[in-house]
């Protein structure tokens, strides 16, 4: 079969020689290339004549999809197919693989971070040092204490969780399912209202789907407390983001760390959260670390190889 890696993986170019050398020994062919690229022309030639294609985050459209038609196999590094064209895919019975979880400490830990952040008012200390100023208006607060709420505790907010209750933080939770894990550590669950009323720090861990768009209405902003943050770290379409921008400039919150938008960067100029006050705005790096980056090509590589063996793994059900 011909395996085609169509856009690079964030990992060194001899990680990927050493995790794709068993399909030469079993008599598969493999390309990888060493570019990023949404031309459709360039993607519709990348994926022609491949029985299994490996991305990770680039979209991959429908049309693109259509095109390729010998593809059996779609394995995607990442953990959300939001990208992909999924209609296509389940038009033409193709096999969607993930690499979900390979990013679950990265983004946990930048969440800690960002919250860190907005309490001790950072950017704005940053920018008082390099303009020659002093810290007096800068006083900040603790993140011991507060109130955290986790929308959506599944793996990742399962960890976000964990490490804001390692900082003596009072943890609630919304989510679909209760997990016990998290009961024993002193989570509350409550609804998705009381949680937004109620929490300092709001974190995001939802995935995007029909249900879930503009699922952080702009009414559901309107219940946070004025001193509340938000942080996003999940997808951007999730909440109503004009809405979200309008209350940090109305001072209705505090502030808010965002890294995914509705849609991915570059950001237009125009994007009404970059003139939003009191935010710390990222370019979807969330996952981006080598240590991520290299879990991820193992577990799509291994995706591959096992669905070659008629053992399929990670498969998701779309």
């Amino acid at each position: 079969m011909k395996i085609n890696l169509i856009e690079p993986l964030g990992v060194k170019a001899e990680i990927i020689e050493d995790l794709a050398k068993q399909f030469s020994v079993q008599g598969h062919e493999f390309k990888a290339y060493d570019s990023l690229t949404k031309d459709i022309a360039e993607l519709k030639k990348r994926t022609a004549d491949a029985d299994v294609v490996m991305i990770g985050s680039n979209p991959l459209p429908n049309e693109v999809i259509e095109n390729a038609e010998k593809l059996k196999l779609l394995s995607v590094a990442f953990t959300g197919i939001d990208h992909v064209g999924q209609a296509a895919c389940k038009s033409k019975n193709i096999v969607i693989t993930n690499a979900a979880g390979y990013s679950n400490e990265s983004v946990a830990e930048l969440v800690i971070g960002f919250a860190i952040n907005l309490l001790r008012n950072m950017k704005a200390a940053d920018e008082a040092t390099r303009k020659g100023g002093t810290g007096k208006s800068l006083i900040g607060n603790e993140l011991m204490g507060k109130t955290v709420g986790i929308i959506g505790a599944g793996r990742i907010g399962t960890r976000v969780a964990k490490l804001f209750k390692a900082f003596d933080c009072e943890v609630f939770a919304y989510s679909n399912h209760e997990s016990d894990e998290l009961k024993k550590l002193g989570v509350k669950y409550f609804s998705l209202n009381e949680v937004m009323k109620n929490s300092d720090i709001i974190s995001l861990h939802l995935p995007l789907n029909d249900s879930t768009k503009g699922f952080i209405s702009k009414e559901k902003i309107a219940l946070m407390k004025e001193n509340a943050f938000l942080i996003n770290c999940a997808r951007g379409p999730i909440v109503d983001n004009t809405a979200l921008a309008e209350a940090l400039n109305a001072g209705k919150i505090r502030g808010a760390a965002i890294d995914v938008f509705d849609m991915e960067p570059p950001i237009p100029s125009d994007y009404p959260l970059l003139h939003a006050k009191n935010t710390i705005l990222t370019p979807h790096v969330a996952y981006a670390t080598d240590e991520s980056m290299i879990t991820r090509a193992k577990i799509a590589f291994s995706n591959v190889y096992a669905w070659l063996n008629g053992k399929p793994k990670n498969e998701v059900k779309y």
